[in-house]
């Protein structure tokens, strides 16, 4: 497995391991990713691909894929909350990642939230998350990195009658802070 930066090409990929996800939820699996209610079709994941793609070439998005047997099967990315740089929370990325199902338990998440991380120092100075407080394994893996919890939101998400809470995590980046 080799992990890089988001190539133009990762787009089939990229959608395929997020429309397993949809599957792993009729399935009954309790994944711990916010979905859409319905699967977006293939023209709105290019439309949503095609500005992550423009926000890693601005500088607005730090974007990293594991990759094995040259497909794509998993990205990570930390996206500026702010609206432009020069606002008074550009400091601030928000931390998004996913592993394709087939891949899950071998190491990629680790070695994903690893190089996104060092792509991040001096980019970012906090990098925040929110985790649904069932997935353990996701947790674990940030508290491992560093991550802490600052906060629960109680009901964030209503997924066909239940509701499930969200964990709010968060790491210092800045060049003297606790590393991770």
């Amino acid at each position: 497995m080799i992990i890089r930066e988001l190539r133009w090409s990762d787009l089939h990929d990229l959608t395929e391991s997020y429309y397993r996800l949809y599957d792993e939820r009729a399935d009954g699996v309790p994944i711990g990713i916010t979905l859409f209610a319905r699967r977006p079709n293939h023209a709105d994941q290019a439309v949503w691909f095609s500005g992550l793609y423009r926000r890693v070439l601005s500088g607005e998005t730090v974007c990293r894929i594991a990759e094995e047997d040259g497909h794509a099967i998993g990205n990570c990315t930390v996206q500026r909350v702010a609206p432009s740089d020069d606002s008074e929370t550009a400091h601030v990325g928000e931390l998004g990642i996913l592993v394709h199902r087939d891949f899950r338990g071998r190491g990629a998440g680790a070695r994903l939230l690893q190089e996104t991380l060092d792509a991040c120092r001096g980019r970012f100075d906090l990098v925040r998350l929110s985790v649904f407080t069932i997935n353990t394994r996701a947790i674990a893996l940030y508290r491992r990195f560093g991550f802490e919890t600052v906060g629960r939101l109680p009901a964030a998400v209503k997924r066909e009658g239940r509701y499930y809470d969200e964990d709010l995590m968060v790491i210092d980046l800045r060049p003297g802070a606790a590393k991770g």
